[in-house]
């Protein structure tokens, strides 16, 4: 039996010993706020105003969500992050933020963007992986026909092909970009409706990268209550095709909109029925990939303490080591900072998504942000009970 460390979660010197007493404070404020519903709901609705307005709100983002949640306008401006987060071997997986574009000129702007930051990490060992969204590349409307059409064998139009050609070269660009470098580069999931295109687009990437190491990782949404059966035939198809396959766990993060999207259309929800069986689904998963370790390698991505520790578990049964490169875990900048610092402490794989962007484009995402830790009040409140502490343990009054 392997004597891998198991981390503590609730060791708050270690969690947040790279947060100054300023920026501990911020994090308190800024966890109170979001917990609690009705707020995060009206700053929600007022920040879409404001952006369809154009109204200027950098002078109240910068220095607080924005600060908190992102690393900095640009791949130079998050210089600053990266290095703090190296210092407590934590990696970085840089993410341009701007998502849900149309324009061509602006979907061949964010694969160069997403370009020039696999070509940043190349040979720097403080980053993990490139990532990107398909929905930062194609028009959304495109994603949703091409998956529609291959579920009913009928044609895209001459229009949508030629358009579904440019999307191809563009996710083909980024990962011979990514194998070139010796990287790696995780594919995110997105809503359900758009999903089954991503997914195609994802195998076929990994057929083409994934023979002699893992350079591509699709991404799998546990909420939805198909992902498991998704998952095994995925692996399936890739021990057929004679390449490993790349996985992301994650819970996932469009619950209220898929529940809202089949609510309007009458249709029944991919959703799974409660977060038992959310949970169920992952720890479940992340089982099954353990016991295929040689053909999948794994990336955790989890805020949940238990999903973790699970793991570190798992890892431990199996004589795997800690910083066996085949298993990551990773989690969002500014979020679940006990699970990231203590589990890198222990010598774990540990990597955070760095958000990059100029603050407009990044405010999706921060609203995205707001609205998935408050649809999670548990977590929510566990983080911030946390922080509290170790403001009570620097004051000398734990």
């Amino acid at each position: 039996m392997s004597q891998s460390p198991l981390p503590r979660f609730n060791d708050t010197a270690q969690a947040f010993q790279h947060l100054s007493d300023a920026e501990l404070r911020r994090a308190v404020a800024l966890f109170a706020l979001i917990g609690k519903p009705w707020l995060v709901h009206v700053g929600s609705a007022l920040a879409h105003l404001a952006l369809k307005l154009r109204i200027p709100l950098g002078w109240a983002v910068r220095p607080t969500v924005y600060a908190h949640f992102c690393g900095g306008e640009s791949i130079a401006g998050s210089e600053t992050t990266v290095s703090k987060l190296a210092e407590h071997n934590v990696q970085t997986i840089l993410d341009f933020s701007a998502e849900g574009q149309t324009e061509e000129e602006r979907l061949d702007a964010t694969c160069a963007e997403v370009l020039a930051a696999i070509q940043a990490a190349d040979g720097d060992k403080r980053h993990a992986f490139a990532v990107f969204k398909v929905s930062g590349l194609s028009d959304n409307g495109l994603l949703e026909r091409v998956g529609n059409s291959k579920a009913k064998s009928s044609a895209l139009s001459q229009e949508d092909e030629l358009a579904w050609q440019r999307v191809q070269s563009r996710v083909r660009a980024l990962c011979e970009a990514t194998a070139q470098a010796r990287g790696r580069v995780l594919i995110d999931a997105e809503e359900s409706w758009i999903q089954d295109a991503i997914d195609d687009l994802a195998e076929d990437m990994m057929s083409d990268h994934n023979k002699e190491r893992v350079v591509v990782y699709n991404t799998v949404q546990l909420y939805r209550h198909d992902r498991l059966g998704y998952l095994k035939d995925m692996a399936s198809r890739a021990d057929e095709g004679g390449y490993q396959c790349g996985v992301k766990l994650v819970r996932g993060a469009y619950m209220e909109k898929e529940r809202e999207r089949a609510a309007s259309l009458g249709c029944p929800s991919p959703i799974q029925p409660d977060k038992a069986s959310s949970d169920r689904d992952f720890d479940a998963a992340m089982e099954w990939v353990l016991d295929r370790i040689d053909r999948i390698h794994l990336i955790a991505g989890s805020h949940n303490e238990a999903s973790n520790m699970k793991l570190c578990e798992g890892m431990k049964a199996r004589n795997l080591a800690p910083n066996d490169p085949r298993v990551w875990f990773a989690q969002l900048l500014g979020m679940s900072d006990p699970i990231t610092f203590n589990l890198a402490a222990m010598g774990y794989n540990v990597a955070k998504y760095v958000p990059y962007g100029p603050i407009r484009e990044a405010i999706p995402y921060l609203i995205r942000r707001a609205q998935e830790n408050t649809s999670v009040a548990g977590q929510t409140s566990r983080e911030l009970e946390l922080l509290k502490q170790e403001q009570m343990r620097r004051r000398g009054t734990s």
